[in-house]
């Protein structure tokens, strides 16, 4: 049996709005998405929490995952991730116990450090709480507090979240979450859909610091990857060129709106912009059946990892559905 075979596949989604569309059917195509997953024997489908880019519907994390959970019955659904420093660990103990009591045994909690977001939106977030990435340890350990069971004299409990144990991720894209997620025994997810420089390393230093805890006994590796897959190689190059001139406009600074497939990027981005478009899906799988399958087996050789998480940025929902079919085949 391939290593693929035995690795769990999940997906990972921003519900992208495409230039000609809005939120509404971005939040109905995520959802159209998660029940195509889930009939494919996916393990997992997460949402990742984004802030004032006009092509992410997902920045309700947590009211996104229940609709979602309420339109599937088997699928776990959770975070991927909350960006801790947002938010009082707190509302999302309550957010996510909520979530956990109306969908037992389905709902993810993965944490970010990272605002994830611009100053200015951070402070529309944030408004006078003092939250930093440089809390994110300490306010770990105040939501696993009021995830866990009920202690004497506890002052402040989260109701719904009490008693839930909602599955905590720490999810990264450098070495300091990888580290804290091995010294707390909890299952780590690299960033490297979008940063995949360090995934080495920080896979090494994850594991070099690993202690078990009542939650985990051994380490458990998820990574995030691109997939641009279609039925041959030419045909998902063409439909790469959309996820291309997404990140393309993040660079520049222009709106995020998915934009339709084109013929050459050429004449679009100048070489520095090639490159560091090219950096960014650097572990990228781009192609037909037997090209995505061949390169998604070195990786998982080189890695070891336990679990992988996929993105898609294909323009249209069929050819976004047709890739995870493609990927689900491949097992």
């Amino acid at each position: 049996m391939s290593a693929l075979a035995q690795t769990k596949i999940s997906t990972l989604d921003l519900a992208p709005i495409r230039d000609d569309g809005n939120a509404a059917q971005a939040l109905h195509n995520s959802l159209a998405l998660a029940q195509h997953v889930e009939r494919l024997g996916f393990e997992r489908f997460w949402v990742a929490e984004h802030h004032n880019i006009d092509g992410i519907a997902s920045s309700a994390t947590a009211v996104l995952i229940g609709y979602l959970a309420a339109g599937t019955s088997t699928l776990r659904v959770g975070a991927g991730g909350v960006m801790l420093p947002n938010h009082a660990p707190l509302v999302i103990a309550e957010q996510f116990g909520t979530l956990a009591t109306l969908y037992p045994g389905r709902i993810d909690l993965g944490l970010g450090r990272a605002p994830g977001s611009d100053q200015f939106t951070a402070h529309a977030l944030r408004r006078e709480r003092s939250g930093s990435a440089e809390d994110f340890p300490q306010d770990v350990e105040e939501l696993q507090r009021y995830l866990g069971p009920r202690t004497p004299n506890q002052r402040v409990i989260a109701m719904p979240g009490s008693g839930t144990n909602v599955p905590i991720w720490l999810l990264g894209s450098s070495l300091f979450s990888a580290q804290l997620a091995g010294e707390k025994g909890l299952p780590y997810a690299f960033a490297s859909h979008f940063a995949p420089r360090m995934m080495h390393e920080a896979i090494r230093v994850y594991r070099q610091h690993f202690r078990p805890s009542a939650v985990l006994d051994k380490p458990y590796v998820m990574l995030g990857v691109p997939l641009l897959a279609a039925d041959s190689d030419a045909q998902a190059e063409y439909l790469a060129t959309s996820a291309y001139q997404r990140i393309l406009a993040l660079i520049r600074g222009h709106s995020m709106l998915q934009r339709p497939p084109v013929a050459s990027m050429d004449g679009l981005w100048q070489a520095h912009e090639k490159q560091a478009v090219g950096e960014f899906f650097g572990l990228a799988v781009v192609g037909g059946p037997e090209k995505v399958r061949a390169r998604l087996e070195v990786l998982l050789e080189q890695t070891g990892a336990d679990e992988l998480i996929f993105t898609c940025d294909f323009y249209a929902v069929a050819d976004r559905l047709r890739a995870f079919e493609i990927l689900a085949q491949l097992r």
